[in-house]
């Protein structure tokens, strides 16, 4: 049986690389990835095969070997990046993360709205990379959802 990950997806230069590296307890620079990356508990796939709507059966397909999804938006950067109902491809728990919290906390309604739409029926989490807050938060409601479980609106409050 294969090693189940959590799979990172969200567009360009939202964080998922660096996410990736504090979920797998790696430190020093990242750099961008052109394919997708298997690391010790993440499965980080690059933005491109988010930005090309081509390549989304490649994510569902890899999905496969996943225990949980991450979908990312950044606040900084209001860009629509995902298609309508999206997030119910998947057959395991997919978690909203909000990057670069408090970096543009006026987007925070925007950012919302996007993981709404794209499936994510839970509230998101938010996250700063750049100073780790939310991140062991985000960890522990990793331990704590076991895979093939929909998460329920009262299980993840905003971090």
């Amino acid at each position: 049986m294969r090693k189940k990950r959590i799979m990172i997806i969200g567009p360009g230069g939202s964080g998922k690389t660096a996410l990736a590296a504090a979920i797998n307890g790696l430190d020093g620079p990242v750099k961008r990835t052109q394919n997708m990356v298997y690391g010790e508990k993440t499965l980080d796939v690059p933005g491109v095969y988010l930005e090309s709507p081509w390549m989304h059966k490649h994510i569902i397909a890899a999905a496969q070997d996943a225990s949980h999804v991450l979908m990312l938006v950044d606040q900084s950067s209001c860009r629509e990046s995902y298609p309508p109902g999206f997030a119910k491809a998947f057959r395991v728990p997919v978690i909203g993360v909000i990057t670069g919290s408090g970096k543009k906390p006026e987007n925070d309604g925007w950012c919302i709205r996007q993981l709404k739409k794209a499936g994510i029926t839970t509230p998101c989490i938010h996250i700063n990379l750049s100073d780790r807050t939310g991140i062991d938060e985000l960890k522990q409601i990793l331990r704590n959802t076991p895979s093939g479980i929909p998460l329920c609106p009262e299980s993840v409050g905003k971090i």
